[in-house]
Formats: C-alpha cells, sequence, structure tokens
C-alpha cells in the first residue's frame, strides 16, 4: 500500500514540539509518549534491520514500528492479529450492531475522569443488555457481546460512546436451549435506553461518594454535594441514545465491520487533505444531513489539530476491547462449546498457512521484495538510537 502523502505524523514533526512548550505542565506523560511514539514511528530513532534480495540484489531499510495503540499507522497489523483470535468465536446467528451514548454533559465531566467513567460506560451498557436479555418479557435468555470504546466524533471532538456486537440471541436461563430473537429485530431500544439512563448516573453518583470523581474548568460549578446531585438529577430527564442496527449479513460482514471499528483511532491518516504554515485540512462526515451529502472539509490550526487529536488518548492500561456474558473471557470457551452443540455446529475453521497445515515444508517469507516478490533476508540489524535509562539514584 503506497504511503500517504500527509501523516498525523507530519503535523507532529512539524509544529509538536512548539506545542509541547506553549502547554508545558498541562500534558499528561500518556499524551507525551502518544506524540513521541507517533513522530518516531518507521524512523531510524526506533531502530530497524536492511533487508537484502539475493534474486535481483534489491536492498532496503526497514525500520521498526512504534506499536502505540493510538498510531495511525500501527494498527493495521494489530487489528488482524486480533481479528484472527476472533474467527473461531463467531456463532451462525444473526448478529447485531447496538451503540450506547452519553450525554454531552456527562461527556464533558468523562473527560477529566476517563478510567472511571470510561470504564463505567462498558459496564453499564453491558449491564443494561444482559438484564434486558435476561427479561423473560424479551428474551429470557444469556447474551453474549463484545464492546469497543470510541471517544471521538467524525470531526475529533471529544464523543464518548461504546458500539457493541452481540449475537442475535443466547442461552436460556438454564443453560438447556439456544434461544434466538425474532427476525431482524433484537431488543427495544427504548427499553435499553431507560434502563441504562437509570444504570450509569447511579454508578456516577456511586463513584462521587468514594471521591473518584476529579472536577476542573466548566465542571468546578457541580463540585460539591448539591450542586452535583442536582446535575445529576437533570441527566435521568433528557434523553440517552442507544441505538441498534439491522442484522449483518453472515459472520464475515461481522468480521469486516470488526476489522474497521476495533483498533481505529481518532483520525486515519487517509482523511489528511493539506497542511500549510498556520493550518491542517481533513476530511469528516456529517452525521446530521442526508447520507449522500455528508462529506465535508474542516480546517483546524496546528495547535487545535493536535489538541482534537490528544484528547482521544486513553489512560495508560484502559481495556478499550471488553467481552461481557456469555463471550465473557473467564467462561468463554465453555460457552462457545455449549451454544454450539445446541445450534448443532461445528468450530469454524480458520485458513491456515502450507506451512502450518503440513502440505509444504516451504517457509512463508516475513520479508518480501518489492520488485521481484522473492523472499528477502536480514543481513544487518540497526539499533535504536534511544541509551536504556540508569537506574535510579538511592537518597541516604
Amino acid at each position: 500500500m503506497p504511503r500517504p502523502t500527509l501523516e498525523v505524523a507530519d503535523v507532529f514533526h512539524a509544529h509538536g514540539q512548539h506545542w509541547r512548550e506553549s502547554h508545558a505542565g498541562h500534558v499528561s506523560l500518556a499524551q507525551l509518549k502518544v506524540m513521541s511514539g507517533i513522530e518516531h514511528c518507521r524512523s531510524e530513532v526506533l531502530g530497524g534491520h536492511v533487508l537484502h534480495c539475493p534474486a535481483c540484489e534489491h536492498t532496503q531499510i526497514a525500520y521498526n514500528s512504534c506499536r502505540n495503540r493510538h498510531c495511525p499507522k500501527c494498527q493495521a497489523s494489530a487489528a488482524k492479529r486480533w481479528l484472527a483470535a476472533r474467527q473461531t468465536e463467531l456463532l451462525p446467528v444473526d448478529y447485531y450492531h447496538v451503540v450506547f451514548t452519553l450525554t454531552q454533559p456527562i461527556s464533558e465531566l468523562a473527560y477529566y475522569n476517563k478510567s472511571v467513567m470510561y470504564g463505567l460506560l462498558l459496564k453499564a451498557a453491558a449491564k443494561t443488555l444482559l438484564m434486558i436479555g435476561a427479561d423473560t418479557k424479551h428474551l429470557g435468555t444469556r447474551l453474549g457481546v463484545t464492546f469497543v470504546l470510541h471517544t471521538w466524533g467524525s470531526a475529533m471532538t471529544h464523543h464518548p460512546h461504546v458500539h457493541g456486537i452481540v449475537p442475535g440471541g443466547g442461552l436460556s436461563l438454564d443453560g438447556e436451549k439456544w434461544v434466538s430473537c425474532k427476525a431482524g429485530f433484537f431488543l427495544p431500544v427504548r427499553v435499553l435506553s431507560r434502563l441504562f439512563r437509570r444504570l450509569y448516573p447511579e454508578g456516577l453518583h456511586e463513584a462521587y461518594e468514594q471521591n473518584k470523581l476529579l472536577f476542573f474548568g466548566d465542571c468546578l460549578p457541580i463540585k460539591e454535594e448539591i450542586p452535583f446531585l442536582a446535575w445529576l438529577n437533570n441527566q435521568r430527564k433528557v434523553e440517552w441514545v442507544v441505538y441498534a442496527k439491522r442484522p449483518f449479513a453472515g459472520p464475515q460482514a461481522v468480521l469486516a465491520y470488526l476489522s474497521r471499528y476495533t483498533h481505529r483511532v481518532a483520525i486515519a491518516n487517509s482523511r489528511l487533505v493539506a497542511m500549510d504554515k498556520e493550518t491542517v485540512s481533513f476530511k469528516w462526515k456529517n452525521y446530521r444531513v442526508k447520507e449522500q451529502n455528508r462529506q465535508r472539509t474542516m480546517t483546524l490550526t496546528h495547535d487545535e489539530f493536535i489538541r482534537h487529536f490528544l484528547l482521544h488518548v486513553l489512560p495508560s492500561g484502559f481495556h478499550r476491547i471488553r467481552h461481557y456474558g456469555l463471550t465473557a473471557n473467564t467462561g468463554r470457551k465453555k460457552n462457545l462449546d455449549k451454544a454450539r452443540q445446541l445450534l448443532n455446529v461445528k468450530v469454524p475453521t480458520v485458513t491456515l498457512d502450507k506451512t502450518l497445515s503440513g502440505e509444504s515444508c516451504e517457509p512463508t517469507p516475513t520479508f518480501v521484495c518489492p520488485c521481484c516478490g522473492a523472499a528477502m533476508i536480514v543481513t544487518d540489524v540497526l539499533l535504536h538510537l534511544y541509551l536504556p535509562r540508569a537506574p535510579p539514584l538511592l537518597l541516604n
């Protein structure tokens, strides 16, 4: 794939240092690490190796990737590895796409409390689905769901929401049969919205009582208990958006969707249009208008572009992809085996490499020559330019 003419790294190279200096003291360590990783990704700073093709004598240098989960260049391979692990977990049933979104006032508070409130968003959305799914008035089943957290809108604004992939049915409460939902209809979104609107504020109130929330900027007026409770009560009176899309067209469509969503970052390099001395322009979609007229171009100053991008840096160690119910990590294999037994299907086979299947003893080359397609060999290793850190000083 050809390299895009403009990348996020180019913006950071040209203006990142000035942005760091002008915002010193207001940038987190996680944001600094993301900037450094993107700037140095696939460059001599991270080291690499020299490749040589014995067939056509072509030589090239391949630099190492930063492998940061916010880097636009490092997510394609990570998504492929994750998808390969998910292929055997799909069931031959309809899958539905559900979206849970926070209200704007709560989103503003969530920016200062990412770990607590993003985690609560995932848990409340999962609990909503599992509770309504288990209700005998609806399905009366144990559902399974995979959630992916996104914190951005198309224009890189702060817009926390979760995308969920849910099979259209689940194991009965006694575990003795598979119960499917009605064709083309999963669960009533109005019921989901009402329960989500109750569960999330309850969890937020609990976090407040445990002093887990921080208040800055426009959120300072609700720091005290009485204003906070009044504000929270107002959030219970507005509509909370829960959206359910029509079922996917088979398991392969589910995988295609997941490949686009699981490892997406705030903006892909392909969306960048132009950069000059003052501004950066990029493509975005305005979802408030008709589909054929959604494409727009937005222009921001360099400082605003970098600020918008770094809004979406997640806390260190935060898991943005989570599984609940039948697909939760603790009981996934047992539950899926039971579901396949009841559905009378076998475990889907994953296409294996000829090397792994034993059909050929010829190994698949790790590096392929771009000129002739032959296998390339590593002739030299280039060390990264970072020196190891010295051990901390021990003060007596």
